[in-house]
């Protein structure tokens, strides 16, 4: 990999921006992320944030809805606007030539979209039928709940709302919420493509000239969901959640939990897939990654198995967490890093995936990652600093979540149960 070139700087508004000009490709990629995700949604409002984003997509500025799909789709953009638990963002992909044109039309859904009656009905009617969907869809809704269980509120916020706080929300919300925390400070625009930096500058100057204010910072944390929790479900099948603590994308160690995780549950040689699904027939799926937020994260797993097998499911997968540290070979280890060599060549080739991540590691870190610099950590990983990581972040203190007809013995999870 050649090393990258990147150009950053700060627009009269105060929107950071991070360029990285990639001359192999013929596309070009943006991500604008604000600090305006679920989090910040009003007690007994949790939802606003999600109708607010697909509020953007419906007119903006002097665009209608269908002129502005029409307009986006001219240029072959390909886009979303997603309102996440932390973050609004907006992204789009499109043939180099083409992303200056976009930039105004994007500019206009964050500064200018139709928060009007006529919109915000279908909107919420859409997030409403998002959340009736989940329910036919307990892995998902075992994920939300894990979150809550596993993080302070209200940064365990479901970023879809709940039910009742939607049938609550008003117009009056959403354009508060706008108004409060669609700002241009703390947001980050990333571009990756075979584009000038210097011409995108001025496009992102004109465009965004308009911006202003200052968010509001994020709410300190309060309780967690108590756990074990169960939720009751009438099938044939129990879903399994389990969450413990683990360091945060900015920590320096965070390449070590990641190949710790990675061990557990990275491809089908890992020891969960090994040991839970292969060698005892345990679940159909079991997993466990790494869900990281800027100043704190959680490794989340997830089990899915028949009634009958749930608790030696659970009993099984906890013990193979808990012996994560034992016998990691150098095998185990190179695998994992052959692993991440293969994503970060995919992420190179991938302007909408630098796009991103050229946002986050602004937000996160300061500034961009070199993908060289990433490749270098985890080649000079090694298998003691693993061994030695797994030790001092063993997880002693498991959150367990569970959906079935029954609820499951959770002795396991007290740290003086034998290993099974």
């Amino acid at each position: 990999m050649t090393e990258e070139q990147f150009s950053s700087f700060t627009l009269s508004c105060g929107l950071r921006v991070v360029v990285q000009r990639m001359t192999g490709v013929q596309s070009a990629a943006l991500t604008l992320m604000v600090p305006a995700g679920a989090i910040f949604d009003q007690t007994g409002r949790s939802g606003t944030t999600a109708i607010l984003a697909e509020m953007m997509t419906r007119g903006a500025g002097e665009f209608s809805a269908r002129e502005l799909v029409s307009a986006l789709d001219n240029l072959g953009l390909q886009r979303s606007v997603s309102g996440g638990v932390g973050y609004v963002t907006l992204s789009g992909a499109t043939t180099a030539d083409r992303l200056e044109d976009a930039i105004p039309l994007a500019a206009q859904m964050v500064l200018k979209p139709h928060l009007t009656q006529e919109e915000f009905e279908p909107a919420r009617e859409l997030a409403l039928q998002t959340l009736n969907a989940l329910e036919d869809e307990p892995r998902q809704k075992l994920g939300h709940l894990l979150r809550r269980c596993s993080y302070p509120a209200p940064f365990g916020n479901p970023a879809e709302g709940t039910m009742q706080d939607l049938q609550e929300i008003t117009l009056d919300d959403v354009i508060r919420h706008h108004h409060e925390y669609i700002r241009p400070s703390e947001s980050v625009i990333g571009i990756a493509g075979n584009v000038d930096p210097e011409s995108v500058r001025d496009t992102l100057e004109s465009a965004f000239r308009s911006w202003d204010g200052k968010g509001s910072p994020a709410p300190a944390g309060s309780d967690t969901h108590p756990s074990p929790c169960h939720i009751e479900h009438d099938s044939a099948q129990t879903h399994i959640g389990l969450a413990w603590d683990t360091v945060p994308y900015p920590d320096e160690r965070y390449f070590e939990a990641w190949a710790a995780v990675s061990l557990l549950s990275g491809g089908m040689s890992s020891r969960l897939f090994t040991e839970v699904r292969e060698k005892r027939g345990l679940c159909y799926a079991i997993s466990a990654s790494i869900n990281t937020q800027r100043d704190r994260a959680r490794v989340f797993g997830y089990a899915g198995t028949t009634n009958d097998r749930a608790q030696e499911t659970l009993d099984v997968t906890v013990a193979e967490v808990r012996r994560l540290h034992e016998n990691i070979t150098e095998d185990e280890l190179q695998r994992c890093k052959a692993r991440a060599k293969s994503a970060l060549i995919m992420q190179q080739e991938s302007t909408m995936a630098r796009s991103g991540s050229l946002a986050r590691d602004t937000l996160f870190l300061g500034q961009p990652r070199q993908l060289n610099d990433v490749r270098s950590q985890i080649d000079g990983l090694t298998v003691d600093q693993v061994t030695r990581f797994a030790v001092d972040h063993a997880p002693n203190n498991i959150v367990l979540v569970t959906i079935g007809p029954e609820p499951l013995n959770s002795d396991c999870l007290s740290t003086n149960a034998e290993a099974t």
